[in-house]
């Protein structure tokens, strides 16, 4: 039988999964009061970073069923957060545009965002903030399997990781 070390490694997932968890449950409940929910968030800030993508990319990229990026859109446009536009080459595909409302909230919850995160990182020194940051950019690294695009790790030079 082979044992797993004690230097705490045999927790990884448990400790990476808790604090994802933990995070989701904080930004949820800080970003509650706008009225859209975690899955409707996460969207909006994919469509603030690439503007004018295609409903089906937007299913891609945030890993979940067409239909439910739909359904999502639908009460989004309702709500006036987002617009949807026909592709000037393709008409049977639909673009999906943040609003300004869309804009605003995006501007305040990124803020918000960085409260969290440095909620997160009370008690860690800068020195010890880049090790986190750059381990875990590594563990991407290691377990990306040539996916590539919005999933893949940056640099500690390509800005503050919101």
């Amino acid at each position: 039988m082979l044992l797993m070390k004690t230097d705490g490694t045999d927790r990884l997932g448990f400790l990476l999964h808790d604090t994802a968890r933990l995070m989701r449950k904080r930004f949820e409940k800080r970003g509650s009061e706008y009225g859209l929910s975690a899955a409707q968030w996460r969207l909006l800030f994919r469509l603030v970073k690439e503007e004018g993508v295609a409903q089906a990319r937007l299913a891609e990229l945030l890993e979940i069923e067409p239909i439910s990026v739909s359904r999502l859109l639908d009460r989004m446009e309702e709500g006036g957060w987002i617009e949807r536009r026909k592709d000037k080459d393709d008409r049977r595909v639909r673009m999906v545009f943040p609003t300004p409302k869309g804009r605003e909230a995006y501007g305040v919850v990124k803020g918000m965002a960085g409260e969290i995160y440095e909620e997160a990182l009370a008690g860690l020194t800068e020195e010890e903030r880049r090790c986190l940051i750059g381990g875990l950019e590594r563990i991407a690294e290691n377990l990306a399997d040539g996916e590539t695009g919005c999933s893949a790790p940056r640099t500690t030079s390509e800005g503050s990781g919101q």
